[in-house]
Parts: structure tokens; sequence; C-alpha cells
């Protein structure tokens, strides 16, 4: 228990990912990815072969860089080592397993043709200890291929595996020459497949025929990635296509861009049927892209780049012509502008003194009304009796009703004995119908 509570924390204990390590490269075949190892101090340049430590036993590979340092962030945990240089029985070994995976290619393909599996065979490996042998094919979808492995066991006494491959993968391992007339890129130097999209074919302005920009494999070219980054940073320095812009020969209409001259081709608006070519420095964009419905419509005026050297002594003028207006605004009002003021505020006060004096003159006036002798005269005036009033009430609500039952007792034509509406059936409610008797 003593050494686990003293052991250091787990902080300190992890690899610093800063830390240099010592790592050569090695590679299992001409192409393939490349992995770091620890050269554990066994003595290896480049073009050496050497047999290394892996996760299936010892295998034979090529040194492809001597030691260097790298960073720990870099390596992928756990380091391997290198066991040996390989050696003249190592070499025998290697070439002997060579002959075997060819005769057991062949074997595989005959084998293939009887059952008539729908997949082709790539390539084989053999482990350099001899207790493996490893099938490389491709295929539309799934292949049921166990009766196949029992026959590849039988006749060589090894574990047999099979696994299934991509396009690219297959073109890597085969090689061949691409349309540029140079080996594959992938079975030369390139250890990952990088993510390519038609959109980066739409970047760099090429044709979008797919006979054009597809590999051998039947996959958009890996070299469509190279020079992506590049495209995207003179993209953000170069207007886009139909955009209007300000030349110095005045304003026009963007027709071509060319990304690599950092040029461009403007249609000019007072002389539409001719097409000049200008710099991307010696232009200034008014609007980016094709115009759209909600943006706002460009000024006549504005012309940063040819406006200046025609309308430049005409702005001077105007500019002259405005500044004594401006700077004598500002003169007149610090002494006149105060007196007004003051005489207005004396003005308003007496106006409100003279107002509060009429209000207070008025307030009795209004006092006074409602002690008028009009109160006392509805109460002098005799009162009716309380029979009377009862009796106006209840008439008064008869005399109401009556007005409006004048009016349908007016005169009105009677309908003929026989234009009058017969009176509609009486509709039969069955909600006990009798049982039908068989």
């Amino acid at each position: 228990m003593d050494d686990i509570i003293n052991q250091p924390p787990v902080e300190e204990r992890l690899p610093d990912p800063n830390e240099r390590v010592t790592v050569c490269d090695v590679q299992f075949r001409v192409g393939s990815k490349i992995y770091y190892f620890d050269p554990a101090g066994v003595a290896v340049k480049a073009g050496d072969h050497v047999i290394i430590e892996t996760s299936r036993g010892p295998e034979y590979g090529f040194c492809t860089a001597a030691e260097h340092r790298v960073a720990q962030r870099e390596i992928v945990a756990p380091l391997r080592k290198v066991l040996r240089v390989a050696t003249a029985r190592d070499e025998a070994i290697y070439e002997e397993n060579k002959k075997r995976e060819k005769d057991a290619f062949e074997f595989c393909l005959r084998k293939i043709a009887e059952l008539g599996l729908e997949m082709q065979l790539v390539s084989t490996e053999c482990a350099f200890d001899g207790n493996k042998l490893l099938f490389y094919f491709t295929a539309d979808g799934r292949v049921d291929f166990r009766e196949l492995v029992k026959i590849l066991a039988f006749n060589y006494h090894t574990r047999i595996e099979l696994r299934q491959i991509g396009v690219r993968d297959k073109a890597k391992m085969v090689g061949g020459l691409g349309i540029c007339g140079r080996p594959f890129c992938c079975a030369q130097f390139l250890s990952d497949f990088q993510p390519v999209s038609i959109k980066m074919a739409k970047t760099q302005s090429l044709s979008l025929n797919p006979t054009k920009i597809s590999g051998t494999c039947g996959r958009l070219m890996c070299c469509l990635k190279y020079e992506q980054e590049a495209y995207e940073d003179l993209i953000k320095n170069s207007p886009k296509q139909e955009s209007f812009v300000d030349t110095p020969d005045g304003r026009g209409t963007v027709t071509d861009v060319n990304l690599m001259a950092q040029s461009v081709k403007v249609r000019l608006e007072n002389e539409p049927d001719e097409i000049r070519c200008y710099k991307n420095c010696d232009i200034c964009v008014l609007r980016n892209g094709r115009a759209k419905k909600t943006d706002p419509p460009i000024p006549e005026d504005l012309a940063p780049i040819s406006g200046n050297r025609k309308s430049a002594p005409r702005l001077f003028e105007e500019r002259l012509t405005a500044e004594p207006e401006e700077t004598a605004a500002p003169e007149q009002p610090p002494v006149e502008p105060e007196q007004p003021a003051a005489r207005s505020r004396r003005k308003g006060k007496e106006k409100a003194a003279g107002k509060e004096e009429q209000k207070k003159s008025e307030a009795p006036k209004k006092t006074e009304a409602p002690k008028k002798t009009e109160a006392p005269k509805k109460a002098d005036a005799p009162k009716k009796p309380k029979q009377e009033k009862q009796e106006k009430r209840k008439n008064k609500p008869e005399q109401e009703q009556k007005e409006p039952q004048k009016a349908p007792k007016l005169p009105q034509p009677e309908p003929p004995a026989e234009e009058q509406p017969k009176p509609k059936p009486r509709r039969k409610h069955y909600y006990h119908k009798p049982k039908k008797q068989k």
C-alpha cells in the first residue's frame, strides 16, 4: 500500500507533449505509410533493411530516415523498438516469403474462379515468421468466402485472413500512371488519403467533367487538395464574377477573374463594346458579386478612382463655398442670442403673474354661481302628490308601447286563400320500428 500511496500524481507521470524523442522512420512496403520506431541503440541509416517489433510479431521493413528527434505529441503510443539490422538469414527468409506470396496469389485466383465469387484479388502478404497469410480483395458488396478460407487453410496449413479494401487502397497497392504522366501520388509519397470534394474543383475554376477530374481509381484526384489553400488565399483578395468596380477609365462590370495573375477583365459602363484588363490593386470594388434585389442602388457619382481625376476641381470649389457659411454661424451666437432669451423670460414671468391675478379675481364669481336661487325655486314649487307621480310613471310606458304598436296594424292586403302557405307535414318519428314478420 505504501508504494501505491507514495507514487507521484498522474499529471507528473504523464510525458510532456513538447518533449523531444529520438526515433527512426520505417515502412513495410515501398510507398506505404511511414511509422516511427525507437532505435533502441541500434545504429541504422536510410536504406537499411531492419527487423522491427510489431503487434503481430517481428516484421521485415525498410528504414527511410535515420535517427532524428520529434515531439512527443507526434508519436502514437506505444513506441515499438527496432530489433536489429537484417542479416543474410533474414534476407533469405524475406525472399522465400515473396515466392510464397506469389504462389498463394495464383492459387487463390483459381479458386475464386471455380467457386464463382464476385471479388477481385489485389495482393497477398506473408508474415515474416510464416504463420499468417493475408489476402486483400475488392468487391461491390458482401461476399461469402467461408468455403475459400477452408480451401486455403487446408493447402497452406497456416492462418488465413481475407481483408476487403476500397478502390483507393487498390490503386495504392497496384500502382500505375496518372493522366499527368507521372506515377500515382498515393503509391509514391502519400501516407494517408485526404478528403477531396467537388467544391475544390469549383474553387480552382476547373472543368466539372468527372472524366477530367477523376483518377484511375474512379474517385476525385488527390492532387486537387494540394493547391486548395493557395486558391482560398487568392480568392480573398480578388473580386467575384459580375462585380461592379471602378477603374481608372470609369466604372464597369467584371467579366473574368484570373486568380493566379491577380487581374480581372472589366466591361466599361461608358464603352460596353470594349473589355479591358486591370490588376486587382488598380480597381475599387463598389459591389462584390452579382446584384441582388435587396441591394441598395449604387450612386452615380460614386467613383473613388475615376471620379477623383475628373471632378476634383469642382468638389474643391463646392468645399470653398460651403466653408464660410459654416464658419460664420458659430461667430454670431455668443452675445446676441442671450438677450432675447432673458427678455422672453421676464415677459413670461409678467404674463404668468397677470394670469394668476385674473384667476384670483374670477374665483369668487365662480363660487357664487352655485349660490343662486335656482335650487330654492324648485323647492318652493308646490309638490305634486305621490299618486299623480305614480300615474305618470304608469302612463308613460303605456304611451311608449302604443306608438310602436300602431305600425304593424296598418292595413295589409291579405293573401288569397289559394296562395296561403300550406302547413308543413309533421315528420314521423319511428322510435320503435315494428319488426318485420318472416
